[in-house]
């Protein structure tokens, strides 16, 4: 594992346990690195400093543009939504953008049934697609990296477990809009987020489900941090509010068991790719776990990894990829 990542990890503290129901969140401590240099998405677009668009009038699905007129770079974290213009998408990697440029960014669609404008340009949102599917399409970009090089999704997959997701949730959609999941069930999920407050010096989180670890998010600063955190822990709480299940956890076991992940990471299998931004894109994968990593001038950006269902194998997975890659793009 790369050297800056591996060393991430180890540093990375557990904090006090917050269970609520089924769920229990670890606050992650001990990689503040003071106060970030970039700006987060949602602050960039409240500032009006940068300006997301369809890439041309008549739209390109995968890509959208994104002009920043920042003197400060803007950091978009993976699976991160964008609302309006033609249709909803989410970031398919994190990317820290360079100031003032432009920058053509990999998305994908989380609004199935609408092609039409609905704004000229896009807006933040406060919505991290859902872990599960973030988590599935994680493995697909890499897949994709692996096969072509291209930080693109398994589109069908996308829209697939969307679907999925809105069946679970007994949500209908006109527009199959993963966001109409997450307005249904706000009520819910602002009554879950009063129970996994951030504290001070905090810089990520591990979220354990039903005594399973789901995954963990972690970022280098604090201040960018406490400004992700409500969308971080909605898009870990809307798949456990789905199922309904409302016996508590055990705060020890569960503590045991996220320790025990951090641990499994440092052999994952690692390939490094140029990010579309600054820094270097690194892709994590061992049976039952993938992740990925944005380093940057030899400090950690963004990290996330994820508990995943066994799957076939690499060469299958790559192959299954660009057969659906050809029937939807090409």
């Amino acid at each position: 594992m790369n050297t800056v990542v591996a060393s991430a990890v180890a540093r990375l503290a557990l904090g006090p346990a917050q269970v609520h129901r089924n769920i229990a969140v670890f606050p992650l401590l001990g990689l503040d690195a003071g106060p970030a240099p970039y700006l987060t998405l949602s602050e960039a677009i409240a500032a009006r400093c940068i300006i997301v668009t369809e890439v041309s009038n008549s739209g390109s699905v995968p890509e959208l543009r994104v002009v920043s007129q920042s003197d400060r770079p803007i950091l978009l974290i993976d699976g991160e939504e964008l609302i309006g213009a033609k249709q909803n998408r989410v970031l398919n990697t994190t990317i820290l953008l360079k100031e003032k440029a432009e920058t053509i960014i990999p998305v994908s669609c989380v609004e199935q049934g609408r092609w039409s404008y609905a704004s000229a340009e896009f807006a933040a949102s406060n919505t991290v697609m859902s872990r599960t599917i973030r988590m599935l399409k994680l493995r697909s970009v890499s897949d994709a990296l692996d096969a072509e090089g291209k930080f693109r999704a398994d589109q069908g997959k996308v829209w697939h477990e969307i679907e999925r997701l809105q069946r679970r949730a007994g949500v209908t959609s006109a527009t199959g809009a993963m966001q109409d999941v997450f307005r249904a069930l706000s009520g819910d999920l602002a009554a879950c987020e009063k129970a996994f407050m951030p504290v001070a010096g905090q810089t990520g989180i591990i979220v354990v489900i039903d005594g399973n670890v789901a995954g963990f998010d972690a970022v280098a600063h604090a201040d960018a941090y406490a400004k992700l955190h409500p969308k971080l822990v909605r898009s870990y709480l809307v798949d456990a509010l789905i199922e309904r299940k409302t016996e508590q956890v055990d705060a020890t076991k569960s503590a045991a068991t996220a320790q025990a992940f951090l641990g499994e990471l440092l052999d994952s299998q690692e390939k490094s790719f140029r990010s579309i931004g600054y820094g270097t894109d690194y892709r994590y994968q061992k049976p039952g776990m993938a992740g990925s990593a944005l380093v940057h001038e030899e400090r950690l950006v963004h990290m996330a990894f994820f508990r995943m269902p066994e799957s076939k194998s690499a060469d299958g997975a790559t192959s299954s990829f660009q057969h659906r890659r050809r029937r939807l793009f090409e």
